[in-house]
């Protein structure tokens, strides 16, 4: 069958509208498409129409996707422009890769900053207040070091824990995270008094093996999995060297000996910490196992030696009898109280009294002596024979006691009262008008002591036993307050031993042993987890790597040697600092609490995986004080 012709016709009008006519009809089907002469005219027509159709559903769907285009776009551009406008002018904010760097450099500085503390070795800081006065405190205590601190990076934040920041975790959600709650150097110090500095400089080499990681592409949360798959492998390589002799009294005081030498060994109070060991056992054994160090006191008194320290049984209030006094009370009745007892004077604020003459002034000073009478025969009809007071006694009150044969005590500091009431099991009262109300404290004998120049009022037989002092000598205030922070860390970490008293040995012994267990599981586990878990070992041989290099050895050759030393059944090598070489750790009596180690992996883990999950960094603008003019 014959097609039509394309060819144009010029001969005369007819051709041209013929011509037309014919390209009108092509015109209608899609290019290469092509109708036959020999259909009729309704075959055609309904081609032509099914064609035109098809031509007609191509042009509205390409408008379609044109449209959703242009949506789509306006969409994203009103959305960058809703976040430009969500964040004030002075906001600031860090993404990605930005974020995580600062997270790790930050975390990474707080640990090197307190790293050279660590161990027996380990130098101390100065600490300079920028306040009134300069106060200077010398200290390698690194809890008192991370308190001192302002800093800005909110990732050293979450190891030190100052300020309220928001961040975006996992690009998922909007988080208020308050660093007060994880700041992990605190928690420890707070829950179990010791290793503040091993939780930090952990922390801080486990985001230096994860930067590692993040450079080489393995996802953060890849890191993490392998680091909890991690720690609880170390935890259990922990559990299975335990050591517990909560049986034998004998072995088990000689465990509290061993773990508060080790523990003050790396302390000022390391020359004599065989004297100090037994100060602080002796004062944990007096609590029963209890963990309130509240009925524990330490007094500071300059003058002497360190080794003239001692432990005395009962209470010590640092104030003195007043004159005409009585100087000692047995059979005590003590009512302790925070109430105002120097209002025998006239004190009226913001207000006039006008008088016509000095007589109504003296009625009204004798009003106000009347009134203090009354309030002083009130306390006496408790039948007391000592009251301490929280604020002052003025000289009129204090004859009145001097009078009645009661011991008088004034301006007693808070703690001091708080304290007092504990152990003589009173409580703080403060009006008087119910006597049967008022929970009175006893002891046998109150007398006043000499302590170095100075005198003090010593509660003897109080209805707390366990309640003690320790009285700390020294050559000045620094030594003294260094030396209190030692016995604090001691009294601590003794009094958790009590409860949990299961041990280990020290000197980077349980370092090893967690890094050889960690090390089998990283080569037994696949996937990209077993680098993460490999970066863990790494992370824990840090510990003694740093014990080591503070005290001026080859970490490198000692670690080489410890580790060759733990390939061999019940291997019981650590650093021996003192002769600068790997020894026998049960031997040397070095010990730990389990409970110390435990805290510092867990807590230095669970650091690391809330920065590692960082990835935004979103810092609010200042709030702008108003002009109230």
């Amino acid at each position: 069958m014959a097609g039509f012709s394309l060819r144009p016709d010029f001969e005369n009008e007819e051709g041209g509208r013929r011509r037309e006519k014919k390209s009108k009809e092509i015109s209608v089907f899609e290019p290469g498409a092509s109708c036959e002469s020999g259909d009729d005219e309704s075959t055609t027509n309904q081609r032509a129409a099914t064609v035109t159709q098809r031509a007609a559903t191509a042009s509205q769907r390409t408008s379609e996707r044109s449209f959703f285009r242009q949506v789509q776009t306006t969409s994203l551009s009103l959305s960058s422009m809703a976040i430009d406008k969500l964040l004030k002018d002075d906001a600031t904010e860090e993404k990605g890769e930005r974020a995580r760097m600062a997270s790790f450099v930050g975390a990474m500085a707080i640990a090197d900053l307190v790293k050279t503390t660590l161990g027996p070795k380990g130098m101390d800081k100065i600490l300079q207040s920028t306040g009134r006065g300069h106060s200077v405190t010398v200290t390698n205590d690194g809890a008192t070091i991370l308190k001192s601190l302002h800093i800005d990076n909110p990732a050293a934040k979450v190891l030190v824990g100052i300020l309220t920041v928001v961040v975006t975790v996992d690009g998922a959600a909007w988080l208020h995270v308050d660093y007060n709650k994880y700041d992990i150097s605190k928690v420890q110090d707070d829950e179990v008094g010791d290793g503040t500095t091993s939780v930090v400089v952990l922390a801080g080499e486990l985001l230096r093996e994860a930067e590692k990681l993040v450079a080489a592409k393995i996802h953060p949360m890849t890191i993490i999995s392998g680091y909890r798959m991690a720690a609880e492998c170390a935890r259990n390589a922990l559990l299975q060297k335990v050591m517990d002799n909560k049986e034998d009294a004998e072995k088990f005081k000689s465990d509290l000996m061993k773990i508060a030498m080790t523990t003050l060994s790396s302390k000022i109070l390391s020359q004599d910490k065989e004297h100090f060991a037994k100060l602080a056992v002796d004062a944990v054994m007096r609590l029963k196992g209890s963990t309130n160090l509240e009925s524990i006191q330490i007094i500071k008194k300059p003058g002497g030696s360190l080794k003239d320290s001692f432990l005395d049984e009962g209470f010590i209030l640092d104030k003195k009898i007043g004159i005409g006094q009585p100087k000692r009370i047995e059979d005590a009745k003590i009512l302790v109280a925070n109430t105002a007892m120097d209002t025998d004077k006239v004190k009226i604020y913001g207000a006039r009294v006008r008088v016509d003459s000095m007589s109504r002034v003296a009625q009204i000073e004798g009003a106000e002596k009347e009134k203090m009478r009354e309030k002083v025969q009130k306390i006496i009809g408790h039948g007391i024979n000592c009251f301490v007071n929280r604020q002052l006694i003025y000289n009129f009150p204090e004859e009145l006691f001097a009078d009645a044969g009661v011991l008088a005590i004034e301006h007693a500091d808070f703690d001091g009262i708080e304290r007092l009431a504990l152990v003589t099991g009173g409580e703080i009262a403060s009006t008087f008008d119910n006597p049967e109300s008022v929970k009175l404290g006893h002891c046998k004998l109150i007398e006043e002591i000499m302590i170095g120049e100075d005198k003090l009022i010593h509660f003897s037989g109080v209805e707390m036993g366990q309640a003690c002092t320790i009285v700390l000598r020294g050559a000045s205030f620094h030594v003294l307050d260094e030396a209190e922070r030692s016995l604090h860390d001691a009294l601590c970490v003794l009094s958790q031993t009590v409860i949990d008293s299961r041990v280990l040995l020290g000197g980077g012994w349980p370092e090893m042993v967690m890094a050889k267990d960690v090390d089998k599981l990283a080569r037994r586990t696949p996937g990209k987890k077993s680098h993460a878990i490999d970066a863990f070992s790494r992370a824990l041989i840090s510990i003694p790597t740093t014990i080591a290099d503070n005290a001026g050895l080859d970490s490198a050759e000692l670690i080489a040697k410890l580790r060759a030393e733990h390939h061999k059944e019940g291997s019981h090598a650590g650093i021996d600092v003192i002769s600068g070489s790997v020894g026998d750790m049960s031997e040397l009596g070095i010990s730990e609490a389990f409970k110390v180690k435990q805290a510092v992996l867990l807590s230095a883990t669970e650091a690391a995986e809330m920065i590692l999950r960082v990835d935004e960094i979103i810092t609010c603008a200042p709030r702008k004080r108003e002009d109230r003019m």
